[in-house]
């Protein structure tokens, strides 16, 4: 139990060294991520679709 106790405190003390993100740099960052993620979507898609055309037309 002691151990559990000792794990416990320096945890909390390494937390508080953290540097913790604001609610605004947090809210830009998810919507740098998920636009990041929206292109490369659409990027990958149109390539697939012109490779899978080319496939198609190399195949028939």
């Amino acid at each position: 139990m002691n151990k559990v106790a000792k794990f416990i405190s320096e945890v909390r003390a390494e937390l508080k060294k953290v540097s913790w993100s604001t609610r605004r740099e947090l809210t830009n960052s998810t919507i740098v991520v998920i636009v990041s993620v929206i292109i490369l979507a659409f990027f990958i898609g149109f390539c697939d679709l012109i490779w899978s055309s080319m496939i198609n037309f190399i195949l028939r």
